[in-house]
């Protein structure tokens, strides 16, 4: 890459799968869609390259272990990550181009690490589904890591993989110095140190603190971007056991202009990737492509 290339994420996957689906939001979030609907997986990936993105994240998030034995599909594990990642591979090959990256999530639950397992019971769990996932795609992209610990866990599991590994982080929704677990961003350098991730990023967090993140992620010696979400905030309701994503609540201010402009303001920290998570949708994509394209930076 040169000093003008960006990578163009695309955006919310899960909540953009259940908006087409018309069906009821779960615990599993858009895996029941999945289940039923695959057609409509694939539907999501390809409005996201035709907006201008680059990379397609595969609809696994949530999609573990732990997770779907709550449920009853445990067993159901590797035809799920079979659906999700051949959707992403069908639209990119359909559109000619770009990149499929791996989502892995955090355990148990989004935004709360103080129930997680521990780092080393983390990635006996991670291994499985890191491994698995790395076969059909271009890269591992774990998301939404709430404490260093948390992190570690991922990255312990992905410390044999040979395609590329990027790290995504969620800051507290006042105050993107600190991570949600209310440790120092700037611990994310011990991190960098010890595992030497491709690409260290923000997300699924609130647009208005990214930037105070990035500028201390700037100093660190590593690829770096983001990619926010649209909620108020992530509210009570939603750190209670087995919530479903109705209970956040979305911004109605963060319409495609009003996100492209936090994500050019990133772009002219030194972020080389953006994108969107949560209530972004293809329009803001498509927004923020041809204001890349505007500016002189070629989107790879």
């Amino acid at each position: 890459m040169n000093n003008n290339d960006i990578i163009l994420l695309d955006g919310s996957i899960g909540q953009e799968i259940l908006k087409k689906s018309g069906d009821q939001a779960t615990p599993l979030w858009s895996t029941k869609v999945m289940m039923e609907k695959p057609g409509i997986v694939d539907d999501v990936h390809e409005s996201y390259f035709k907006s201008g993105a680059t990379v397609a994240t595969t609809n696994t998030y949530p999609v573990h272990y732990d997770r779907l034995k709550r449920v009853g599909l445990e067993k159901e594990r590797f035809k799920l990550w079979d659906i999700a990642v051949d959707s992403a591979i069908n639209a990119r090959n359909k559109h000619g181009y770009g990149k499929v990256a791996a989502s892995i999530g955090p355990l148990i639950a989004s935004y709360r690490p103080d129930i997680c397992p521990p780092a080393k019971e983390a990635k006996k769990i991670y291994d499985e589904i890191i491994a698995y996932l790395e076969i059909k795609t271009d890269l591992i992209l774990i998301e939404t890591m709430c404490s260093i610990d948390q992190a570690e866990g991922a990255l312990l599991a992905s410390k044999k993989i040979k395609k590329p590994v990027w790290i995504a982080f969620s800051v507290d929704d006042f105050d993107g110095s600190k991570l949600r677990s209310g440790e120092e961003v700037e611990k994310i350098d011990l991190i960098i140190k010890k595992f030497n991730p491709d690409a260290v990023l923000i997300n699924c967090s609130r647009p208005e603190v990214v930037a105070s993140a990035l500028k201390i992620i700037s100093a660190f010696d590593v690829k770096y971007g983001a990619y926010a979400n649209g909620f108020t905030k992530i509210t009570s309701g939603f750190l209670k056991d087995a919530p479903t994503v109705d209970a956040l609540e979305e911004r109605k201010d963060l319409n495609p202009e009003s996100y492209s402009k936090f994500v050019m303001e990133w772009v002219n920290l030194g972020a080389t990737i953006v994108g969107g998570c949560c209530e972004v949708g293809p329009d803001h994509i498509k927004l923020i492509a041809q204001k890349l394209n505007k500016s002189g930076y070629n989107i790879v």
